[in-house]
């Protein structure tokens, strides 16, 4: 359908004329640059990075990109981990980098507008100045943007709590496969004329429509956070403690779990002094106000305790900062155990999350590979983590890919999902239709036709 051919002279002055020449690279290093994102074993090269500055500009890039035929590709800080934003078919990255406003804060309604390319610790810095809080957490927070938290729905520590970002997004403008500019939602918090087309952008990685501003929401900052640790002999001990802290009616901002080959990465690079010999820990946690974060903490000790935990630490607001930092540095510290390493992310109910990482070991055992598994206890989402010990081993990577392919179907059989917060990109689209269904696969595919009828947006991913 696309060509893979540099694109002509044509098609470059038509771009450079939106947006400036020095905004328009096909240098080869540049394209380099832009050939992957930071899924491992998918590069594809766009023929151009183009760098709008607002919607008009993105609008008629796309309508230059839908006459000619070519793909465009919106990217963020390219952090996705399901190969989203590669250019498998070629054509434009649009990268939204220059867009990094943060156009207002508005305490008195509780939301804020931002520009796509805003970094989500940015805007949370920002909501702090005024007391404010934007709750989504995505692990690569200091570096993931607004606009690609949307369009993959990014979760993060506090899911179970404060739930995603599609919670917290009230308005969009987006641009179509069309060039048209459509305003979506807005400023309120309650408002259901029409079909909600915020939500059906938000997770469309790109596929329907280009995101150019967000209007989010934001809560009051709580007052104080608390966290606790607690060591158990091995991920079903811990998987009942789960279950009975939810049981006790208590939502903790924080429950993540570590099995016991992430522990050891994860002390030798952050040297905590973890629990040496248990199989697994939960990282537990709460906030709000003082007596409130104390009564949970208590709470969360004594159902870990009465669930056969080894021991339970708890710590106040001094320890709570290192106890998240080292659940984030997981990935990293399993990185350096090898030279490729693999992270997936799936989702089972809850109460079998045990069950499911117990059929992860087993399915590793039988690949002959090695797979530690991490994530977010509470809403049931594992990240099972495949390191190889060499880029170069073909064998290796097929098996790893056999491995997860049977992940993937594992959760599937369980009542899970093939993602929880990741998204599909490129990466797991293979598996989409077994996930859906032949009739919401086509579904999509309509969806799809109807926002991009040319099939410019992001091809190769989602709907199309």
């Amino acid at each position: 359908m696309f060509s893979d051919e540099s694109l002509s002279t044509d098609v470059l002055r038509k771009l450079r004329s939106v947006v400036g020449d020095e905004h328009v690279r096909t240098d080869p290093g540049v394209l380099e640059a832009y050939a992957r994102d930071a899924t491992p074993l998918f590069r594809a090269y766009p023929q151009a990075i183009v760098e709008p500055d607002d919607a008009p500009q993105i609008a008629e890039i796309v309508r230059i990109a839908a006459e000619h035929r070519l793909p465009v590709i919106p990217r963020g800080s390219g952090t996705n981990l399901c190969a989203a934003t590669s250019a498998q078919q070629g054509g434009i990255v649009l990268t939204t980098a220059r867009m990094r406003r943060i156009e207002e804060i508005a305490p008195a309604e509780l939301l804020a507008r931002v520009q796509p390319g805003v970094t989500t610790a940015a805007l949370a810095k920002a909501a702090g100045e005024h007391g404010l809080f934007y709750p989504p957490d995505p692990g690569s927070h200091t570096v993931s943007t607004i606009g690609g938290n949307i369009a993959t729905c990014a979760g993060g520590l506090r899911g179970l709590k404060y739930g995603v970002t599609r919670n917290y997004v009230l308005g969009l403008t987006a641009v179509l496969g069309t060039g048209e500019i459509v305003a979506t939602g807005g400023r309120l918090w309650k408002d259901v004329a029409g079909y909600d087309l915020t939500r059906l952008l938000t997770g469309s990685e790109g596929t329907l429509g280009i995101i150019t501003e967000a209007t989010v929401a934001l809560l009051p900052a709580p007052e104080t956070t608390g966290t606790g640790l607690a060591y158990f002999t091995d991920l079903e001990a811990a998987g009942r403690a789960v279950t009975e802290i939810i049981a006790r009616g208590v939502l903790p901002a924080t429950l993540e779990f570590l099995d016991r080959r992430c522990m050891d990465a994860v002390d030798a690079y952050a040297h905590l002094g973890l629990h040496a010999t248990a199989g697994a820990m939960l990282l537990f946690g709460d906030d709000g106000g003082d007596d409130q974060v104390a009564a949970s903490l208590t709470r969360m000790r004594q159902a870990c305790l009465d669930s056969g935990a080894l021991s339970v630490e708890i710590g106040g607001v001094a320890e709570a900062e290192p106890l998240l930092a080292a659940r984030r540095c997981t990935l990293p510290a399993l990185s350096r155990l090898g030279s490729l390493t693999i992270l997936e992310d799936a989702s089972v109910p809850r109460p079998r999350l045990a069950e499911m990482v117990a059929r992860i070991d087993d399915i590793a055992r039988r690949h002959d590979i090695v797979i530690a598994t991490f994530g977010h206890a509470g809403d049931g989402n594992l990240h099972p983590t495949c390191v190889l010990p060499s880029a170069e081993d073909t064998e290796a990577i097929e098996r790893a890919e056999r491995a997860f392919g049977e992940i993937f179907r594992t959760a599937i059989a369980l009542g899970g999902t093939i993602t929880g917060e990741h998204g599909v990109g490129a990466a797991k689209l293979p598996y989409l239709a077994e996930r859906l269904g032949p009739e919401q696969t086509a579904l999509l595919r309509r969806i799809k036709s109807a926002f991009d009828p040319a099939g410019v947006l992001n091809p190769g991913k989602l709907g199309s």
